[in-house]
């Protein structure tokens, strides 16, 4: 399989930089697969998990939440939010995520700012199930 560069930035630190053989983002629209020479694209992110294959076996995850994907011809380049390895996450980071989201919710000015923010619990609640935590 055709290699690419892929990199994930969070505002604290670089997490992810190399070549891998795909990369599955978690879009607003949904999922969807990165690969070689994929068409340029720029998409908003929702809270989900990375999936990276970088080719030796291992698939590395990293859970974002939120942010922007642009593939180019250079790669793959992630503006997270927040980033953190999966490995990393904990019950209680994630109870400490959602609180704060329903707080947001319920200070809310705007309908569309509630809706933003309860669409976060969701998506909090959707992927702490989907890691068993």
């Amino acid at each position: 399989m055709a290699a690419f560069h892929f990199e994930l930035v969070s505002p604290e630190k670089l997490l992810f930089s190399g070549s891998v053989d795909s990369v599955v983002v978690p879009g607003s629209e949904g999922e969807f697969t990165v690969l070689a020479q994929h068409a340029p694209t720029m998409a908003v992110l929702r809270v989900g998990v990375v999936k990276v294959d970088a080719g030796d076996g291992k698939l590395s995850q990293l859970f974002v939440g939120g942010g922007f994907a642009d593939i180019s011809a250079k790669g793959l380049t992630i503006l997270a939010e927040k980033a953190i390895p999966v490995e990393e996450l904990t019950a209680a980071r994630f109870d400490a995520d959602i609180l704060t989201s329903e707080k947001e919710a319920a200070s809310a000015i705007t309908d569309e700012a509630r809706r933003l923010a309860n669409e976060k619990v969701g998506q909090l609640r959707d992927v702490r199930a989907t890691l068993g935590l």
